[in-house]
């Protein structure tokens, strides 16, 4: 393991946040969007932040995303200039309701969430299609966060937004999933309690987009010079295009503006985001863009107003529909701040997790030893399900986003199995509806690592062995490469698709590394771009104790 420094260990004996004990902003290998020159390019984040929405506090911008069945859900970005985002934390950081599930829930709990903030509090809502929409809420961006509230209860309820009116009526828009309500392309507007904790009438559809905006979904509503606005996509995710609403009365009828698309930008589906303004008075919105495997990667469009009517990108004809923008000078915030991105890379010298890592379900405190004061993170084996087939079963996934076209991931283990219960699995996986990992296995020949794939493991497929070999140490490096190789364009509407492959190897002394295996094709998860992460699991068996994997550090590189 690595040797700690006296004053490192002072340090990490405060137990202080990860954030805290990082002297500089992390800056990634893999994509940075700010050029250095006062400009940026998009995306502005290039991993799978879907569903975007942002607000401004001060000088300060926050956004949150979709986050699905992955806990910590809804995490959180700080940025000061639109360009430059770092993790701050989580607002459901331990369990989605309900929070007794603990088998991986892929596709489901957290959809299209909004932030907003009111009266010196954060709110967060989202639609959870099998239940209703939910609110949590915060002094402090960074938490404490209140448990989550079911503020209107019902099946097919999603991309919830709430909007506090001048005189303090408080209303929320939102869509209905048409795989659980039976109806989409539509959205609706109800009345909520002065606390935002109770839906107080019922929904009435303000919009109907089935005739020429079908697929219209995820809303956001604001309000300016007198008139009540809900922004949403339609079309369709890979292809379609941001629309706006625009009426004097909250419930209608509203007038509507494509005011943003593709057009002559290689840029597809440009929808679904957060209109932002900077302390000096510009405006910008911020959306994804669906790549297949990489998932929905987030944006940074300019925008103006034009007789009450936003538009957004460029539009070179005076349509008041924009192209998206590839390159473009920085928001003028005011001042200019150091560049950052996400985390990625961890070292694990902390005593708590990096805000970068998420797992398969509800949290289990049982997983896992932070143990940054002796330089390693210790995964405990747990036990798979009894109705065990592939991953896709496995809740101790521990997993971060990809975040750019190319990385490298490498990790250090010591794998420390009980040695007469066979079949402790540990490895580092690139994973979504296909996976394909290097997994090492203590079995009656010893440590045996092998390169495995699985396709259409969320159909409950069995993993395919594509070559192994033994192993005589219990230290060793898992690697993966991610890159691309080529992409497409489907059909004359725009849609987009990125062909992903990975490779892997593996070293026993860390300078050395063997592939092992074949090539295998990424793909997305279920509404998730693809992850890759580690886990430590051992068969359905009653035992009074498992075995466990020591990891040293997990980089992510060009």
């Amino acid at each position: 393991m690595k040797r700690k420094t006296l004053l490192g260990t002072l340090l990490l004996a405060i137990a202080l946040p990860l954030a805290a004990q990082q002297a500089e902003p992390y800056r990634s290998q893999v994509w940075v969007s700010d050029q250095g020159n006062g400009t940026y390019k998009n995306p502005v984040l290039y991993a799978d932040y879907s569903d975007p929405d942002a607000c401004r506090v001060g000088d300060d911008f926050y956004m949150t995303s979709s986050s699905f069945n992955c806990v910590p859900g809804l995490q959180i970005l700080h940025s000061k200039d639109l360009v430059n985002w770092t993790i701050i934390g989580a607002a459901v950081p331990y369990a989605v309701p309900p929070v007794t599930d603990t088998k991986p829930e892929h596709g489901n709990r957290i959809w299209a969430p909004c932030i907003r903030h009111h009266d010196g509090e954060f709110y967060i809502f989202w639609g959870d299609p099998d239940q209703g929409a939910f609110m949590v809420k915060a002094k402090d961006p960074r938490g404490p966060w209140s448990e989550p509230v079911l503020v209107k209860p019902g099946i097919g309820i999603i991309d919830t937004t709430p909007l506090w009116d001048d005189d303090g009526r408080v209303y929320m828009a939102h869509a209905y999933a048409g795989s659980r309500a039976q109806l989409k392309s539509v959205i609706a507007v109800c009345e909520l309690n002065a606390d935002a904790t109770k839906a107080i009438t019922p929904s009435r559809i303000v919009f109907d987009g089935h005739e020429g905006q079908g697929t219209c979904e995820g809303p956001k509503f604001y309000k300016r010079n007198g008139y009540y606005y809900i922004f949403h996509p339609a079309g369709g995710v890979p292809t379609g295009f941001q629309t706006v609403q625009r009426s004097k009365n909250v419930y209608g009828p509203y007038e509507n503006r494509i005011v943003l698309a593709q057009g002559k930008s290689p840029v597809n589906g440009p929808h679904q985001g957060a209109w932002v303004d900077t302390p000096t008075g510009e405006d910008w919105f911020l959306h994804f863009q669906d790549v297949g495997a990489y998932g929905r990667l987030v944006h940074l469009q300019p925008m103006k107003w034009v007789n009450d009517w936003p538009v957004i990108g460029n539009d070179e004809d005076g349509d008041g529909c924009g192209d998206p923008v590839l390159t473009y000078r920085k928001p003028n915030v005011g001042q200019t701040y150091p560049i950052c991105t996400p985390q990625e890379s961890d070292e694990f010298d902390g005593l708590v997790l990096g805000p970068q890592w998420q797992w398969q379900a509800n949290f289990n405190e049982k997983w896992l030893y932070c143990a940054g004061d002796k330089g390693y993170l210790r995964l405990y084996s747990y036990p798979v399900g009894e109705d065990y087939k592939n991953l896709c079963d496995v809740s101790n996934m521990l997993m971060q986003k990809t975040t750019g076209p190319s990385q490298t991931v490498t990790t250090k283990m010591t794998f420390k199995p009980i040695e007469k219960y066979k079949g402790e699995r540990v490895g580092l996986t690139v994973f979504g509806r296909d996976y394909a990992a290097l997994i090492v296995e203590n079995t009656d020949n010893g440590l045996v690592l092998s390169q495995v794939e699985c396709m259409k493991a969320d159909k409950g497929s069995a993993e395919k062995v594509n070559g192994k070999v033994t192993l005589k140490e219990n230290t060793f490096y898992l690697r993966a490469r991610i890159y691309d190789t080529e992409k497409k364009i489907k059909g004359s509407e725009g849609g987009h698709d990125q062909v992903v492959m990975c490779e892997f190897s593996y070293s026993t002394n860390g300078k050395k590394y063997h592939s092992l295996g074949k090539p295998f094709q990424v793909r997305e998860g279920q509404w998730i771009g693809a992850k890759h992460g580690i886990f430590c699991a051992r068969p359905h068996i009653v035992t009074n104790d498992g075995g466990w994997v020591d990891v040293d550090w997990y980089r992510v590189t060009k």
